[in-house]
């Protein structure tokens, strides 16, 4: 549902799991070198952005800075329905959450109608960023990297809303570029992949934009099965797109609280319109034919999905992070909430009043997705753009440590 939920126990993130801006205030430019702000690309009749990935990963170059001891780093995703911070020390096997926060601030509510953030949705992020800003503050972070995705990147207003935030809490956000997103994303659940696979669709269902990412493993270098380190994993993308719709726009189009089969069917019928290009493109269908794949799911909507399947009585990061679950189990989940009733999605543990307006716009997505490459492994990451973008800093500084040779972490 263009969530992932927070754990604030200071778990390590960023290390293997098994099946089941140079200041706090500072922007870093995207990767590929190129400046931040409105999306490249080319947009097709029905408004999907259509791109190849570049032919070479991400390049971490070390940070001109000194690094001190025991640093503190931060991630900032400021989403079209989520403002969610992340901050975390380098350890041996990855990094160490210290602090983090989620609200739910809904910044691109009706920006598809109007093209405009409103005042509303703008005092309501305004409060989520004071309290970031407080605990960026308070943490000391040594480096952070404050982004925003398709609600800043389509509104009109979306770069003057964030040059206030600049002026008033001085947190600098840039807009990110859809492709620097997709590999943010990547790399922010590469331990996740299963190298055993041919091929895996990662896939992150947001708020204003679903962005969609096929590897091809045969690119790997090194040998299969095992678990991939996060510059190999960019290396494996082979074809990738941001669609113009998620939960929030996909909810507010159709409706989200009251949602009859019809309805649910209409808004399947949607996405599939908007992927059909993506797939004559890269004809997918044909690449998939006699070869094993997985879906990777990084988005509130999977989660959402597994927390229920699995039957928890509240949301437990633990549980789901990392978990499988097979795609006719999720489909079964998703049309058990297609009949249930507002009120009733309402009192699912897994979902609350917050997200039961959004959820079968989620599920709708998931959906298309499953009817245009159909496949029977779904695994589930509660992880994502923001643990992308602390892996990514903390490489560049050199305190984040990638596999050696022999597949075994190194320290500091």
């Amino acid at each position: 549902m263009g969530e992932s939920r927070d754990s604030s126990d200071s778990s390590n993130v960023g290390g293997p799991r098994p099946p089941g801006g140079d200041a706090a205030s500072g922007k870093s430019r995207n990767h590929d070198g190129s400046a931040t702000g409105r999306p490249r690309g080319t947009q097709n009749g029905d408004g999907a952005r259509l791109t190849t990935p570049p032919k070479s990963p991400e390049i971490i170059t070390p940070s001109n800075g000194a690094v001190p001891e025991n640093p503190v780093y931060g991630a900032l995703d400021l989403g079209t329905n989520n403002c969610r911070l992340l901050l975390a020390r380098p350890t041996r096997r990855g990094f160490r959450v210290i602090d983090a926060f989620s609200r739910i601030i809904r910044l691109g509510e009706g920006v598809a109608q109007s093209g405009r953030l409103s005042d509303a949705a703008m005092r309501r992020t305004t409060d989520a960023l004071r309290v970031c800003a407080s605990k960026i503050e308070r943490n000391s972070v040594h480096r952070a990297r404050l982004v925003a995705t398709e609600a800043c990147r389509i509104a009109e207003n979306g770069e003057e809303f964030l040059a206030r935030v600049q002026d008033r809490l001085g947190l600098d956000i840039e807009i990110l570029t859809t492709e620097t997103e997709a590999r943010l994303a990547v790399s922010g659940c590469a331990s996740l992949i299963d190298s055993q696979c041919d091929f895996v669709l990662v896939f992150d269902i947001g708020g204003g934009s679903s962005e969609l990412i096929w590897l091809d493993l045969s690119r790997l270098t090194k040998g299969r099965g095992r678990t991939l380190d996060r510059l190999e994993a960019q290396s494996c993308m082979s074809a990738w797109t941001s669609l113009p719709v998620g939960v929030v726009t996909l909810a507010e189009h159709f409706g989200g609280k009251f949602v009859t089969e019809e309805l649910f069917e209409a808004m399947v019928d949607h996405v599939l319109e908007l992927l059909a290009p993506f797939e004559q493109q890269h004809r997918m269908k044909e690449h998939m034919a006699s070869r094993s794949m997985h879906f990777l799911g990084t988005s509130g909507t999977v989660t959402t999905v597994a927390g229920i399947q699995l039957g928890l009585p509240r949301y437990d990061r633990n549980r789901v992070d990392g978990c499988w679950l097979s795609v006719a189990d999720a489909r079964a989940v998703t049309y058990d909430l297609v009949g249930q009733t507002y009120q009733e999605r309402i009192a699912q543990p897994c979902i609350g009043r917050d997200r039961a307006d959004l959820v079968l716009a989620g599920c709708a997505i998931l959906e298309a997705l499953i009817r245009m490459w159909p496949c029977e492994r779904m695994r589930v990451a509660d992880r994502g753009l923001r643990e992308g973008i602390l892996a990514t800093l903390m490489l560049e500084d050199g305190v984040y440590r990638a596999r050696n040779r022999g597949g075994r972490r190194r320290g500091r």
